[in-house]
């Protein structure tokens, strides 16, 4: 898929007013045809079409027009109530998943665009005045019933939905499945350690800067190589998506592949060409970000954790999820990776994920939170089991610091002798895993 067109149907299913907007412009276009059906037919006789007269069909529909418009009103305040909710409860970064839910846009949309063609019908009944006919909109009439009494059947789905979904354990499942689908789409690169690619960039090399300041929501890798072959250059990107950046500050460098400087025209057309491949946005997204889910999962956890919600089995429950997506990760290549041209030359590098950071990510902040709770530390080291027995090797270094860091944490912490015996044992374990033993 091409990557803006990717972004704008991202940006377009994040947003709570498109899908309504549509249904309504949807709806004011089929009760201006409707009636215009309907005076070309003859359905007086139908049993199944509206029977009433001019006045009974104004009676229904501005009862339908009047029970919708509440009926909205009660729909938003239910959402706004829900988003507030995850905001305060468990993460302010959780409202996108309530934003961009189908059920919601697709509910709203469906009663107001009721509403709408209600009012649209309204305007076309006339009763028989000076001569001029009475004319009655039977089939737009009947329309207008089915659509309040299927916008009835979807308001008791839309209750059940959403009590549904503000449930925490839905919350962090969507979180998980969202996060997995990132880590299915990351291919297999040419990876490369972090110093070589920094000591890869000669003395002589020109800063790029960011143009904007905010969150990197995208790098188009495709454009970007054929930008620094066009221009016969090299060029390496230490900034990932997800990182927050300033503008005005060196975001990565370019350079002449023959290693001489760059000329000064040449090297503004260079970067202002790599500018526009580095996309920024105001929040972070989840589309290519591989360390959002988990950032979204480890808030989740502090939060449970801070005095004010004191909900240590949420925190546990939530770092099950971030140890199952830490064992996904650990079983793909998140290392700097390059970019060769067709003569196998080294044209472009980009910086990549550490997998000790985004398990810093999952462990330390619970940790410090929650490490006089057992149950939560006991959880912890078995995070740091399950992903050391899942990595093996690849990530016995980094889970050998948490190990750590998890030890010196308890010897600071006055606990019961029992629960430290038992994570102690724990600790243990995880010991053993790195080495692949499982311990029964």
């Amino acid at each position: 898929m091409d990557v803006p067109l990717a972004q704008l149907r991202d940006g377009f299913r994040t947003k709570l007013w498109p899908i309504p907007t549509l249904t309504v412009l949807a709806a004011i276009a089929l009760g201006l045809a409707l009636p215009q059906l309907d005076g070309e037919l003859d359905v007086s006789g139908s049993n199944l079409l509206f029977g009433g007269g001019a006045d009974a069909a104004r009676t229904v529909l501005s009862a339908i027009a009047g029970s919708l418009i509440t009926v909205t009103s009660l729909t938003f305040s239910l959402t706004v109530v829900t988003l507030q909710l995850a905001s305060s409860q468990f993460s302010p970064r959780l409202l996108r998943m309530f934003t961009r839910d189908l059920v919601v846009q697709a509910t709203l949309g469906l009663f107001l665009g009721t509403f709408v063609f209600a009012l649209t019908v309204l305007r076309t009944v006339r009763t028989e005045t000076g001569g001029e006919p009475a004319f009655i909109p039977r089939v737009s009439v009947t329309v207008a019933f089915l659509l309040a009494t299927a916008s009835v059947i979807v308001l008791v789905l839309f209750l059940g939905h959403l009590t549904q979904t503000i449930r925490v354990e839905s919350m962090l499942r969507s979180v998980h499945q969202g996060a997995s689908a990132v880590v299915s789409s990351v291919s297999g690169t040419v990876g490369i350690s972090l110093d070589t690619a920094r000591r890869s960039v000669p003395d002589h090399a020109r800063p790029l800067l960011a143009s904007s300041s905010g969150f990197v929501i995208d790098i188009d890798e495709e454009r970007l190589m054929r930008a620094v072959l066009d221009g016969d250059a090299s060029a390496y990107v230490e900034r990932r998506v997800g990182d927050s950046v300033v503008s005005g500050t060196p975001i990565g460098w370019v350079w002449g592949s023959t290693g001489v400087p760059l000329d000064a025209d040449r090297g503004d057309a260079l970067v202002s060409e790599i500018d526009g491949c580095v996309m920024t946005g105001f929040e972070r997204t989840d589309f290519f970000d591989l360390s959002f889910g988990l950032q979204q999962l480890t808030d989740v956890a502090v939060k449970a954790l801070s005095p004010g919600i004191n909900d240590p089995t949420t925190a546990v429950h939530a770092l099950g999820h971030s140890s199952a997506l830490l064992c996904e990760m650990s079983q793909i290549s998140l290392a700097t990776h390059r970019v060769r041209d067709g003569d196998g030359e080294t044209r472009l590098v980009l910086a990549g994920h550490a997998f000790g950071d985004l398990l810093g990510l999952a462990v330390e902040q619970p940790a410090i939170y929650g490490s006089d709770d057992p149950i939560v530390m006991q959880r912890l080291f078995m995070l740091l089991r399950e992903v050391a027995w899942t990595g093996g090797m690849s990530v016995a270094e980094p889970v050998t610091d948490q190990l750590g860091r998890l030890r010196r944490l308890l010897d600071r912490t006055e606990l019961d002798p029992l629960d430290r015996a038992t994570l102690d044992d724990a600790a243990e374990r995880v010991s053993a895993a790195v080495k692949g033993r499982w311990a029964p």
